[in-house]
């Protein structure tokens, strides 16, 4: 498939004069699973658009655990800190899923916020929904089932991922959420013997979306909502989200799946 930066949904709902000044400064960039490709603490050269790649962001603790605080793929901007005046996070994001992306010099970037209203209004919008998707994730761990919160994670990765299987081993998944690795063999073996999921050696290929959909908490729709909220050409490859087997509506102005 030939590769393009308007595959990321971000650049893609640039105005076509910004995004022609932009592109001679992006560059295409392979992001390897398990890159760190920001640590705490440290500043970044590049700030990195995905295409076809997941991004996890980690929020690292003391006792070495690092639960997912955030997903980020072909909807997004790993960096966002540098763009936004912060310089460094306490965060961790980590390549969950192999891909590519088009990274830019943080610089050059700063300067096209300064100059380009519509690009500046574009990044801090997507701030504001990446921080509902934080505090979404955090209230869902605290609060909702084991198998309620891996039938998130699939959800989210499978929004960002151009294909219905993801490379997921169970102990893969329980770091991410924070939970014991039975919860999530237990929950996918559920999951599996309704034939929403098949799970082979750490690959999981989702069989059944709207069956996934009609488990999963309140916490995934609350996202997507918030997204097409704020960012409206950032239409995701989801059937409309629901939850006891009605859809759930929020804005007249949703986008067609």
């Amino acid at each position: 498939m030939r590769r393009t930066p308007t595959q990321n949904h971000l650049l893609a709902a640039l105005p076509a004069d910004i995004y022609g000044r932009l592109l001679p400064e992006l560059e295409l960039a392979t992001l390897p699973r398990g890159w760190a490709i920001c640590e705490p603490g440290c500043t970044l050269d590049h700030i990195i658009f995905p295409t076809s790649s997941i991004v996890s962001v980690l929020n690292p603790l003391e006792d070495g655990a690092a639960p997912e605080v955030a997903v980020i793929g072909n909807d997004g901007v790993v960096g966002l800190a540098e763009l936004m005046g912060g310089g460094t996070t306490r965060n961790r994001s980590v390549v969950q899923s192999a891909g590519h992306g088009y990274r830019v010099r943080v610089g050059v970037m700063q300067r096209a916020m300064d100059n380009e209203v519509p690009l500046r209004h574009l990044l801090l919008r997507y701030a504001l929904s990446l921080s509902t998707q934080m505090s979404q994730t955090a209230a869902c761990n605290r609060f909702h089932r084991v198998d309620q919160q891996v039938c998130r994670l699939l959800l989210m990765c499978l929004d960002r991922w151009a294909s219905n299987r993801l490379s997921l081993t169970h102990e893969r998944m329980a770091n991410l959420l924070g939970v014991r690795r039975e919860g999530v063999t237990e929950a996918t073996r559920n999951m599996a013997a309704a034939g929403l999921i098949s799970y082979v050696r750490g690959c999981v290929t989702i069989l059944d979306r709207p069956g996934l959909e009609a488990r999963v908490c309140e916490c995934y729709a609350a996202v997507r909502i918030e997204v097409d909220r704020l960012l409206p050409g950032n239409a995701q490859s989801a059937a409309l989200p629901v939850q006891g087997g009605k859809p759930l509506r929020a804005t007249r102005d949703r986008i067609a799946a």
